[in-house]
């Protein structure tokens, strides 16, 4: 495994060249092998990549990559940045799964109170015209969501999460709420409207669609991080799904 990049005291402009300067170069051994090389230019890259987002501070994470895995690890002020630099990570070409070790640790001085949090992220899904808000029920304990109920659609589960997750003072989220189909699909027009929304939105002619019931399973290699995502979107934009598993792999 490469080591961690120590880019404390350094600014966002210089963190962006730290590989070079932490002689991340591949060394000119033969025996060094191209996965290490390859290890250490999406170390650099993830680095770059943290640096350029606006929401983070590039000596807040630290990055180990070992066979194309990043794990990112440092501590942040929010459930908001740590979601952030793994999106970071994921952005990055060649990196193939992303561990979060980050720590969220709120800042000493007074912030939101519980109470504060529960208000706000009841109001930013009752603003969301897509989440059935008086469906959905929001507990907070130390900064930490609880999202309960009950949504028709998968993408709304997402929704639901994706409103609360930028709110400030958000240790985390456990996401909890169920989705429960209006009515149970049929299989085989499950399986060909998934595979034709594929198709014209992002061409993943090596994915492949099974349905079990109202489980919809994904299969095959896709180019990117991105691409898995749009996948997964399409999957759970489905109507009578209620499950999707993701056995998609991230490659070239």
């Amino acid at each position: 495994m490469t080591g961690m990049v120590d880019v404390r005291g350094r600014d966002r402009h210089e963190v962006a060249d730290v590989g070079v300067s932490q002689g991340l170069d591949a060394p000119t051994s033969p025996t060094w092998s191209r996965a290490s090389r390859d290890d250490q230019r999406i170390q650099r890259d993830v680095l770059a990549e943290l640096a350029w987002d606006a929401r983070l501070q590039p000596n807040e994470i630290g990055v180990t990559v070992d066979e194309g895995v990043v794990t990112l690890t440092g501590f942040v002020d929010g459930a908001a940045r740590s979601w952030a630099a793994t999106r970071c990570a994921q952005r990055v070409r060649g990196v193939r799964a992303v561990a979060d070790e980050i720590e969220v640790r709120l800042p000493g001085t007074p912030g939101r109170t519980d109470a504060e949090i529960a208000i706000a992220a009841s109001r930013a899904l009752e603003w969301d015209s897509f989440v059935p808000a008086e469906r959905l029920d929001v507990t907070v304990a130390n900064g930490w969501l609880m999202l309960r109920g009950e949504v028709e659609f998968g993408w709304q589960r997402r929704a639901a999460e994706g409103e609360l997750r930028r709110l400030d003072g958000v240790r985390g989220i456990t996401n909890l709420i169920e989705v429960r189909p209006s009515a149970p699909p049929v299989a085989d027009r499950l399986r060909r409207d998934v595979q034709r929304a594929l198709a014209r939105t992002i061409g993943a002619e090596r994915v492949t669609v099974e349905v079990d019931g109202d489980t919809l399973v994904l299969a095959g290699v896709v180019r990117s991080w991105w691409e898995r995502d749009q996948v997964e979107r399409v999957a759970w934009c489905a109507p009578g799904v209620r499950v999707v598993h993701d056995q998609l792999l991230v490659g070239g």
